[in-house]
Formats: C-alpha cells, sequence, structure tokens
C-alpha cells in the first residue's frame, strides 16, 4: 500500500516552533466525498514524532492526521530558556490548533501525551470534538507511583546523546523491532533531559484526575491490559469522574501498545473514531 505521510513542517505557535509530521491530509476525500477529519496525535514522554510514524501511516487512510514533536523533543523548540510543565505544554497544543486553523479535531494523545490533551481541554481547547485517553499516567499527590522510574529514561537518552546503536536500545525495550529500535538509538539524543525529569516528576505531582469532570466531549480511555499503569481501581475511578467514557482495553500490550500489539491497538479503538481502522 502507499504510504499516506504527506511531509514535515514547523509552525510558529505558543512562542515556540513546533514541528509535526503530515499524514493523510485534508484535501483527499474519504469515501462518501467529505474531507478527512484531523486527527492531532501528541506522543509520549520520550517518543519524538517520527517514532510513531508507523502508527500515523494507517491513521492517515482515514484522517488528516498530524503527529507532533512536543516542545523539548524531535525538531521542535528546546533549551533551558524554555518552560516545560503541563500547562504550558497543553497551550502548545491550543495553539497548534489555532495556528493550523484545524476544527472538528480528535485529540488523541499518548501517555504524557494524554495528560497534556486533558488539561489543553480544560483550558479552553477550541474545535476540539473528541478525546482519546492512550494509558495515561494516573499517578499524582498521595496516588500510587507511576510503575516506570526516572532513571530508565534518563540513561537511555544519555546513551544516545554518547551514540548508541540497537543492541544498546534493546537492552532497554528488550521486545521492540530493529526498525523501532533503530529509530530510538537515532532519535531520543533529542529529547532534552530536563524536560523529561520534569514531565516525570509532574506524573506525580500534578493530579491530573481534577480536570475529568470538565471534559465535556466524547473520551476514550484505552488502557494497555499488561502495562501496570491503569488498573481496575483506577477504571472505576475515572468512570465515577466522567460516565459517559469509554473505556477499551488492548489485552495482550504493554505501555507502549502499538509496539507490543500493532493489530490490537487499532482494534481497542472499537467504533469510536467512526472508522473502523
Amino acid at each position: 500500500m502507499n504510504s499516506t505521510y504527506l511531509y514535515g513542517a514547523n509552525v510558529q505557535a505558543n512562542g515556540i516552533r513546533q514541528h509535526y509530521l503530515r499524514y493523510g491530509g485534508g484535501d483527499a476525500a474519504v469515501a462518501g466525498g467529505a474531507p478527512r477529519q484531523a486527527l492531532i496525535l501528541v506522543p509520549g514522554i520520550t517518543s519524538p514524532a517520527i517514532t510513531w510514524g508507523f502508527v500515523a501511516e494507517r491513521l492517515g487512510r482515514h484522517f488528516d492526521t498530524y503527529v507532533l514533536d512536543v516542545r523539548g523533543r524531535g525538531l521542535s523548540s528546546t533549551g533551558a530558556e524554555l518552560e516545560y510543565g503541563i500547562d504550558t505544554c497543553a497551550d502548545d497544543l491550543i495553539a497548534f490548533i489555532d495556528a493550523l486553523k484545524l476544527e472538528n479535531v480528535i485529540l488523541a494523545g499518548h501517555s504524557m501525551g494524554a495528560r497534556f490533551a486533558i488539561r489543553a481541554k480544560t483550558r479552553g481547547a477550541k474545535g476540539v470534538s473528541k478525546l482519546v485517553l492512550i494509558d495515561p499516567p494516573v499517578s499524582g499527590p498521595g496516588r500510587r507511583e507511576y510503575p516506570s522510574k526516572l532513571p530508565w529514561y534518563v540513561d537511555s537518552i544519555r546513551d544516545c546523546t554518547l551514540g548508541a546503536d540497537i543492541e544498546t536500545m534493546r537492552g532497554y525495550c528488550a521486545s521492540w523491532s530493529d526498525d523501532q529500535l533503530q529509530l530510538r538509538a537515532e532519535w531520543l539524543h533529542t529529547c532534552f533531559t530536563p524536560a523529561i525529569v520534569q514531565a516525570f516528576e509532574e506524573f506525580h505531582s500534578v493530579d491530573i484526575h481534577q480536570d475529568l469532570p470538565d471534559i465535556e466531549v466524547p473520551t476514550l480511555l484505552m488502557c494497555a491490559g499488561k502495562g501496570g499503569v491503569i488498573q481496575e481501581e483506577d477504571k472505576t475511578e475515572i468512570q465515577n469522574l466522567m460516565p459517559n467514557i469509554r473505556i477499551t482495553l488492548a489485552e495482550h500490550a504493554g505501555h507502549m501498545i502499538p509496539w507490543d500489539d500493532y493489530e490490537g491497538f487499532f482494534e481497542a479503538f472499537e467504533d469510536f473514531l467512526g472508522h473502523p481502522l
């Protein structure tokens, strides 16, 4: 099948350069003649946009898909002079949507990206019609710790900054394919360590649950069956906070769901997006 990749580009939004990859496009109509709906994918804590390209390729068959480099990662603005807190990164998403004049947007985030998507919606993001929250951390003040530990991120970034190969990365992500390990070895050095440290610390200092009752758009929570991030008691609490949320399970996947079970990841969307994926 032909690639749905169109191009990479940069936009000035919220005072920084935001880099993104675009798949599918909006001009090519889907079945029935309607233009493709926009979908913005916000990756997790150490995932530059390019590492989600294999997912965006399929999403691009159905949606005008934008994969973002979150500030401090990939080709977006980075450096010690920038802020990296959740509110600032949420405002980046709001400004990105506004700068590209997108409407009727599906805002999908994985892990950290899901927390940013939640906060963007409660901080007034316009034009967002649906949220997809892919295994977001549910840690916070007084809550169970996030299962991954900070040295796993910091050490792997250090190794890639020095120059790492597939075998080095295999020590961190033993189940990944060689292609995915190669991408990580190539791009992980673009993750600015202070930005990663702040995001990880905010997994524990910021309670995103307080935002959930204010979410009014249809929302899907996708949980990893083997990830250990979201447990049954967490699902119950979230359902109580958002009675209309839909919760699905990628039964055979860990936290990095599409890496662990590519088909299972798309199956876990069920019919939420309006298209079988």
